[in-house]
């Protein structure tokens, strides 16, 4: 029961999603521009750096927030802290008021690594700026992200069903991203150097 609140906490939070909302107050929806996707990569290529963000912000914090909640109602109850975060990122990916379609879960991906340790937080934002600036794509340092975390957490002797759960996470991430990865390889995908600045 405890594992299902843990879940429950995760899932709902993860379906606050800031792009969608501020969007809709702009009077579109964020999922039929760019590409069709409600998160913080695609509100900065469609609304400016502002709002990019401020979703980003937004989308870091719920699952932050998510795993401090589940740490504090179970201290000692293992497993939490992954459970609650990975459903945030589930969550985010697939809300259930939006039909299911909603962001790609990089942001609350590391909101999730923040609550745990900070100091893999900074590692990994400093591994995703790197491959952003290198490549221009934020859906490869996504990638790369969702790759080395589970691996790391193995060579520091975490518990399998963390990295099998951080996998299955992956795999949904990478299957998020199929579109993104063939508009790379054609040239078609949208680089942040790209964006609108305001």
């Amino acid at each position: 029961m405890n594992y299902i609140i843990c879940i429950l906490i995760g899932y709902i939070l993860g379906n606050i999603n800031a792009a969608y909302i501020i969007s809709k107050l702009k009077g579109f929806d964020i999922r039929t521009m760019g590409s069709n996707n409600a998160g913080a990569s695609n509100a900065t290529i469609i609304m400016g750096w502002k709002i990019g963000v401020t979703v980003a912000i937004i989308d870091i914090l719920k699952a932050y927030i998510s795993v401090v909640i589940v740490k504090s109602i179970f201290p000692s109850l293992e497993l939490a802290a992954i459970i609650a975060g990975t459903s945030c990122v589930i969550g985010h990916i697939f809300p259930i008021h939006m039909h299911f379609r909603g962001g790609k879960g990089l942001a609350s991906y590391i909101g999730m690594i923040l609550a745990i340790d900070w100091r893999v937080f900074v590692a990994f934002g400093l591994i995703i700026i790197l491959v952003t600036v290198v490549t221009n794509y934020i859906a490869l340092a996504t990638l790369t992200t969702v790759t080395v975390y589970p691996i790391y957490l193995y060579f520091i002797n975490e518990s399998i069903i963390s990295i099998i759960m951080l996998i299955i996470v992956a795999l949904i991430m990478y299957y998020k991203h199929i579109s993104n990865i063939k508009r790379i390889i054609s040239g078609k995908e949208v680089g942040l150097r790209k964006i609108k600045k305001t």
